[in-house]
């Protein structure tokens, strides 16, 4: 299946910068299901990642950027 096409998602944009490893990816993916299921709760992969001081908000906001995605919300004051 050709995927060029396709939005790079968040996690894969982070590994790509070296900002995580693919393995922490998979953890806080691994976290995410488990709360959806757990408690019918979404969180997102950089909050995640945050949250596990893995990721600093800069580096969040530059892969939301790349993505064009970009959240105010997010930047440090």
């Amino acid at each position: 299946m050709e995927t060029d096409h396709l939005e790079k998602r968040f996690g894969v944009l982070a590994v790509e910068k070296g900002f995580v490893t693919a393995d922490q990816v998979v953890e806080a993916l691994r976290i995410q299901v488990m709360e959806d299921i757990e408690k019918g709760k979404h969180r997102l992969i950089g909050l995640i990642l945050l949250e596990q001081g893995l990721m600093t908000l800069p580096k969040i906001d530059n892969v939301l950027e790349s993505m064009g995605k970009g959240l105010p919300l997010l930047k440090e004051q």
